[in-house]
């Protein structure tokens, strides 16, 4: 099974540390004032690069691997916080789905979650990827993986009463502020990708302790997630 060249996003330093320090060949170039990192992982071809926090600058980061690096799929690797109540700090959650949950515009009508006059809201991942990510999570972390919708805002969940409703409202399984614009620009593109996230917080009133706490081993999950499926092409 081949995925061709494989963009690796990370939104910060951390989530995108570990893959540089085994990749080979690398060369490096800028674009849009974002690093992009060419190189070989386990001989894949590989463009990696650090998007920035929050949906413009993911989906900005997207395009450009689209159309300047020719990349063939792409997988989203880091951190967020847990919505569904069994899921627990170091856990995995693997997106069957992506939505912006603070993309709403009830007042006109619209489901929350609904961009208005497009045919799509709800961004469904590549079957394929999905099982990949899903065979490494299980080997690794066993008993510790969830498949599920990934929820994406351009807000920073520290609230019990809003992740009920996340999870609620909008049957949510992870929130974090990236994942749903990578997944939008990869539909609008028809380029396959996944999003693969370790949790390092429960997304409630704990969140900025526990994000600083945990985000570095977090990181490190997704990263052997991803260097597992590479292994195993």
């Amino acid at each position: 099974m081949s995925y061709g060249k494989i963009g690796i996003i990370g939104a910060m330093k951390e989530e995108i540390a570990l893959f540089l320090e085994h990749m080979e060949q690398v060369e490096t170039t800028e674009k849009a004032r974002i690093q992009f990192l060419e190189g070989l992982l386990h001989n894949q071809r590989i463009v990696l690069c650090k998007s920035g926090v929050g949906k413009v600058n993911a989906a900005v980061t997207t395009q450009i691997l689209i159309d300047t690096y020719g990349v063939d799929s792409i997988i989203f690797t880091g951190v967020a916080g847990a919505v569904h109540p069994d899921l627990n700090v170091g856990d995995i959650v693997i997106s069957s789905e992506l939505m912006q949950h603070d993309m709403d515009v009830t007042a006109l009508g619209f489901p929350r979650g609904t961009i208005p006059y497009e045919e799509v809201s709800l961004f469904v991942s590549d079957e394929r990827l999905k099982q990949a990510a899903l065979d490494a999570s299980n080997e690794l972390f066993p008993g510790q993986v969830q498949v599920g919708r990934v929820l994406s805002g351009d807000q920073f969940i520290a609230s019990r009463d809003t992740v009920a409703k996340l999870y609620s409202e909008l049957q949510g399984t992870c929130t974090e502020m990236e994942g749903a614009a990578v997944a939008q620009v990869c539909a609008m593109n028809s380029i396959p990708q996944v999003v693969i996230r370790s949790m390092s917080d429960k997304a409630d009133g704990s969140a900025e302790v526990n994000f600083a706490q945990f985000t570095l081993q977090a990181s490190e999950n997704s990263y052997r997630i991803v260097d597992h499926m590479l292994k195993h092409l």
